[in-house]
């Protein structure tokens, strides 16, 4: 097996000094800022990445963690959850005098790993928060090679070391179903956000098993999280007198107060024709006519329990697969009995 490379290869290849790698790979005066990125650069071609036990036993971090968000900054921008998340983590690291190194790349998954590569390579983050799991999600084997000290908001998950904040999704579509079934809802949509994402995957899931213990008719279907697919996916699950659902779950709040907005611009009344809830509560969800039923997260918590669990990772505490709360139903006007239709 080929050797790990070193500093003093770096050195090597570029006739410096290891002090002058040194100085920076950590991001340290002492070197100008061509002969940087020289070294920058023939670190990623030999694919160098620090060690974390060299780290460790120096005592040396930087007090700094990372957060790529691979998601459309359209989406980062309207999406309430991202916002109460960040500010649970700021707390987290303002509790232990830290900091957050944030960047929004778009959509661009792909880019993240490098992302948090070179972030790591340059010794500027000491571990980083991965959210947004992804089915067959690349990113966790490829941290876990890095040897960066990671934490992941989804799993549970047995084939990483890294610790794991899990939802469980399962719970939550029981909970959703199982109300509406109670209202006397026998056909049911559900508007599922991107099939790429892990958590949809499970709540659709999640969703399927709940119906069929509830005798009740499930139509689901996946669109973006954006008003757009929202209103189209609304427009085609009404479509057929004969098959409309009497309620409609949305993968979160935007996509709910779109579809709101589009069931009453086709005539439809809520919660008299249809029931209305969101996955994703949040203040947006009571600023429409009809205010909408959601299931409440505690995401201030969560992304203060991901940086915590995170620096007690750096720290050497590993708190393995951690269940975050549980989700609560937030009842508003936007839910009502069924209305039989004939």
């Amino acid at each position: 097996m080929a050797s790990r490379p070193t500093i003093a290869d770096i050195a090597r290849e570029l006739q410096i000094s290891k002090a002058a790698v040194s100085y920076a790979l950590n991001g340290q005066p002492g070197v100008g800022e061509q002969t940087r990125q020289r070294v920058l650069d023939v670190a990623r071609d030999l694919g160098w990445q620090p060690s974390a036990s060299a780290r460790a036993l120096g005592g040396f971090h930087t007090k700094v963690i990372g957060l790529a968000l691979a998601r459309p900054v359209q989406t980062v921008a309207i999406e309430s959850f991202f916002i109460r998340f960040l500010v649970g983590v700021e707390t987290a690291l303002t509790k232990r005098d830290w900091s957050l190194l944030l960047r929004i790349i778009g959509d661009h998954p792909d880019q993240e790993v490098e992302v948090y590569r070179k972030w790591w390579g340059e010794g500027r983050i000491d571990g980083v928060i991965l959210v947004d799991e992804r089915h067959r999600d690349p990113r966790i084997a490829a941290v876990d090679a890095i040897g960066l000290p990671a934490v992941l908001c989804g799993g549970p998950r047995r084939d990483t070391s890294m610790p794991c904040l899990w939802t469980d999704q399962a719970a939550d579509a029981a909970t959703l179903v199982e109300y509406l079934a109670g209202l006397g809802h026998r056909r049911i949509a559900h508007i599922a956000g991107p099939a790429e994402f892990a958590h949809e995957r499970s709540r659709q899931r999640g969703m399927q098993r709940a119906a069929a213990r509830c005798d009740v008719q499930l139509l689901s279907m996946a669109v973006a999280y954006d008003a757009a697919s929202a209103v189209a996916a609304t427009h085609s699950v009404m479509s057929d007198p004969t098959t409309a659902p009497t309620a409609i779950v949305y993968a979160n709040d935007v996509n709910a107060v779109a579809g709101e907005r589009a069931l009453d611009g086709s005539g439809f009344s809520v919660p008299q024709d249809v029931s209305v809830i969101s996955w994703d509560d949040s203040p947006l969800t009571e600023m429409v006519a009809t205010p909408i039923t959601a299931l409440a997260r505690e995401t201030e918590a969560y992304g203060e329990q991901a940086a915590t669990v995170l620096l007690d990772r750096i720290a050497g505490v590993d708190h393995g697969r951690v269940r975050v709360t549980p989700s609560r139903m937030v009842i508003r006007e936007s839910t009502g009995p069924a209305r039989s239709r004939r």
